[in-house]
């Protein structure tokens, strides 16, 4: 078999993939299916951190018609990217995948707070780290929670599970003859207004050489076939943009 392309990733997971066909709240089948794909991703080798949003719990607030501030908001959507974290951490750890979660907020009866280099030891130790509640800050997404923790754990590349298969320059689940780039820059990111991940995190990983690869994690196996150096998915990189 063939080995990892990668040496260290960072897998960014949005609370809403694990919706599945509900309307709130965590699949299990979804969670088992991710955590079947994680695990045969651990089984090539290749070091683990993970990111995961809230938006299945909790999506925060776009005004305050219901009271709650946003720092407020944003406080519950880092507590609710924990308790999808757990969730996935129990999935993982049923698969045998020995599992750290960490924490930008202090709760240490669930979760260690994030040191950098205790992160990085638990990655070298082939265990996978989970980081929970964001940056720790309001503000600020799991996408910029995703590069931040990329860039700081020095992994080679950030895999973006959505539940389309790339990035296109409209929306496929609206637009049948929406075209998919193979690869795109930052920069046409940025400037196509392109929603990959928010303006914070895209200029995160621009000024840092970081790629950023879009991809379909909802079909089985795309996972382990990236890694094995199956072309898959958008990579966003510094050059583009070119369509496939």
């Amino acid at each position: 078999m063939k080995g990892p392309a990668y040496k260290r990733i960072l897998l960014k997971l949005s609370g809403e993939s694990l919706m599945g066909s509900q309307d709130f709240g965590i699949d299990s089948a979804v969670l088992n299916q991710y955590a079947e794909e994680i695990q045969s991703a651990r089984e090539l080798g290749v070091q683990i951190g993970i990111v995961i949003g809230g938006g299945n719990i909790y999506r925060g607030v776009s005004n305050s018609s219901d009271d709650i501030d946003k720092v407020t908001g944003d406080h519950m959507g880092m507590l609710a990217t924990i308790i999808n974290a757990l969730a996935l951490q129990s999935a993982l750890e049923h698969h045998g995948v020995v599992t750290r979660l960490v924490s930008a907020i202090r709760m240490e009866v669930i979760a260690e707070p994030f040191i950098r280099r205790r992160a990085v030891r638990h990655l070298e130790k082939d265990r996978v780290v989970i980081f929970g509640a964001g940056t720790g800050n309001p503000y600020f997404t799991t996408d910029t929670a995703a590069a931040l923790r990329a860039i700081e754990i020095e992994a080679d590349i950030i895999l973006k599970g959505t539940r389309v298969d790339g990035v296109y320059d409209s929306d496929p689940e609206k637009n049948p003859h929406a075209v998919k780039y193979r690869e795109i820059s930052y920069m046409d990111v940025m400037k196509k207004d392109l929603k990959v991940m928010d303006m914070t995190a895209i200029t995160l990983c621009r000024e840092n050489k970081l790629p950023i690869l879009v991809f379909n994690m909802n079909t089985p196996g795309n996972l382990k076939k990236f890694l094995t150096g199956a072309e898959i998915g958008t990579k966003v990189i510094d050059s583009g943009p070119s369509a496939g």
